[in-house]
């Protein structure tokens, strides 16, 4: 096509959605790698679990490289997420994280990171996904944050040393929660920050509890932004939930997004949703082609700021 290009860009001018494989965990890695490529997708979120690329399975890196030739034969591109539930502690969920009060069980979780940026670094994968976990009870905020400082010091000299991103997840009920929080952990890092610390955003969570709108998230949230994830929320509850089923404006957060320059996967993410995975995965690329349209003049009237929420109810992390 030729002409002039709009001098404001829309969605539609550059985002890549992907689909996380943690909503399609009853199908078989390849057919679900293969399901994305048929769809249209650009790209896959994968969360190393035990039904798909097991972490802790032998014949890692064989496996991987079985992953990468498909992967490259469906022209799709990948980033690494590591929230399985039961992945390392087949009773507590998300267990252990890098809270734990045992040090021999935050270095589980430690070693587990480690291995996803080398499974990253493999697969040419954009990004590694990870988050703080929940405070255990009693454990005093500050000594909190230092475990989680110290756990990751390891993690990110790995991601440098491969020239992967670590993009830490706000995750509700977490310790890490927020993007103020991000910053913490930032300072608590020390100054300056690693330069291949990051951020995953997942979109649905500016709608649960930031104080911004989620557009606004996004453009605060920019310069360190490696990954995304998107669904629909309602504010002030942590479900996931298919795409108009939630209170979330797409267009605009859509092109908000697209103008950051974001160049990396936009993810969907419905964990809780396998079961209805394939036909899911069709209605949610459709919508999203639809709402990374182009979008209506923005309206002159001022977006309102919600409330920030004190709290919200959490299962211990990605549902």
């Amino acid at each position: 096509m030729s002409g002039t290009p709009s001098p404001h860009p829309t969605a539609a001018d550059g985002l890549r959605f992907g689909y996380g494989t943690n909503g399609l965990t009853d199908l078989r890695l390849d057919d679900a790698l293969g399901l994305l490529a048929d769809l249209g997708y650009a790209g896959v979120g994968l969360t190393l679990d035990h039904m798909h690329l097991d972490p802790l399975a032998p014949d890692l890196a064989a496996r991987t490289r079985q992953v990468a030739r498909r992967l490259d034969h469906l022209g799709l591109t990948a980033t690494v997420e590591t929230g399985a539930r039961y992945v390392l502690d087949p009773r507590r969920k998300h267990g252990p994280s890098l809270l734990d009060p045992d040090p021999e069980r935050r270095a589980d979780r430690v070693r587990l990171l480690i291995r996803a940026v080398q499974v990253a670094a493999d697969l040419g994968a954009h990004a590694v996904h990870c988050f703080s976990g929940i405070t255990p009870a009693g454990t005093p905020d500050d000594i909190a944050w230092q475990r989680l400082a110290d756990a990751l010091l390891p993690v990110l000299d790995a991601a440098a040393g491969a020239g992967i991103p670590l993009a830490v997840e706000p995750e509700p009920g977490h310790l890490l929660a927020s993007l103020a929080d991000f910053h913490r952990l930032r300072r608590e890092l020390g100054a300056p920050a690693p330069e291949v610390l990051g951020l995953t955003l997942d979109l649905g969570h500016c709608q649960c509890l930031e104080p911004l709108p989620p557009a606004d998230c996004v453009r605060a949230a920019a310069p360190w932004l490696h990954h995304v994830q998107i669904e629909d929320m309602r504010r002030g509850v942590h479900e996931h939930l298919p795409f108009g089923d939630g209170e979330i404006d797409f267009p605009p957060l859509l092109e908000a997004l697209a103008a950051t320059g974001y160049q990396g996967l936009t993810v969907v993410e419905l964990p809780r949703h396998s079961h209805a995975g394939p036909d899911l995965a069709a209605r949610s690329i459709d919508f999203l082609r639809r709402a990374a349209g182009p979008a209506p003049a923005p309206s002159p009237a001022p977006t309102p700021v919600p409330a920030p929420l004190a709290a919200v109810p959490t299962e211990g992390g990605t549902p």
